[in-house]
């Protein structure tokens, strides 16, 4: 119990940082009394949790999308209202994730959570967030979001399918490269992976019934509460950070955690 909530907290804290939480997850794992990978069942559930402090975090921007879009149907909404439309880019910037991660599930189980494949994407993601974040204008708002760069968000957000790449990070560069401000790029991020995240950590739920798992569904159930809990509070402070901010601290910080990870696996301290 003390490992999931550990893991939990681990979870919350970095799911919404640029950093890669599924990363995180399966480094710590290696740490903990069995050294072992917590799975990629227990990180889509516990991700369940923090998308669930999206949810309460954007409330009123999700309600208000959700009754345009059916509204815009009746011709109750103009079909051109903004968050009518919003409605069918988080359809459209969806996609991408779903077909990919049903062609590459068996990798996403296996292959993918290597840890030499983690540290790779932690550098190689990392100095590109980096340089997106340089080299971007930062003056597209969201109400100039296209179908077009909704699908390439999209495809960024699908890159995190691999650990180490992060989905807030993945689908914040493309914006940053974009053109797109940094809180208008995080925004679409996170109203982006609800239908990814929690498709995938129901659909892990019910695959993982009655199987046997590193963590049973009581550990599973409490990680997932101490994920929701602080998550709410990271979104809160990351939304306020890139206002004024950038991402530096984070790009610093994933390639000095990737040269980590690799120089533990050259000396032997841990496996891939």
């Amino acid at each position: 119990m003390i490992e999931a909530l550990i893991l939990g907290l681990v979870q919350g804290l970095t799911e919404f940082l640029p950093i890669s939480s599924s990363a995180h997850l399966r480094i710590l794992g290696e740490f903990l009394p069995g050294a072992q990978d917590p799975g990629a069942a227990f990180t889509a559930i516990t991700q369940i949790g923090t998308e669930a402090a999206v949810v309460v975090f954007f409330w009123r921007d999700i309600v208000r999308i959700i009754s345009h879009w059916f509204g815009s149907f009746t011709g109750r909404v103009p079909r051109n209202d903004p968050d009518a439309r919003m409605g069918w880019l988080i359809i459209v910037g969806s996609i991408p994730i779903v077909v990919l991660g049903i062609l590459f599930q068996d990798e996403i189980e296996t292959t993918f959570r290597s840890l030499w494949i983690v540290a790779t994407m932690l550098i190689v993601f990392g100095i590109i967030l980096g340089l997106a974040d340089w080299a971007g204008a930062k003056r597209r708002k969201l109400d100039q979001l296209t179908i077009g760069h909704g699908v390439v968000f999209g495809f960024a957000q699908a890159l995190a399918l691999i650990p180490g790449v992060s989905r807030s990070g993945g689908s914040i560069t493309a914006g940053l490269l974009l053109g797109y401000e940094r809180a208008a790029a995080a925004r679409y991020a996170f109203l982006l992976a609800i239908p990814a995240v929690f498709g995938s950590g129901f659909y892990q739920l019910f695959k993982s019934w009655g199987e046997p798992s590193v963590y049973g569904p009581l550990e599973t159930g409490a990680a997932t509460l101490v994920a929701f809990v602080v998550a709410l509070l990271v979104i809160a402070f990351f939304m306020n950070y890139i206002s004024k901010r950038s991402f530096l601290p984070f790009v610093i910080y994933r390639i000095v955690l990737g040269g980590l990870v690799m120089w533990l696996l050259a000396t032997g301290v841990i496996q891939p």
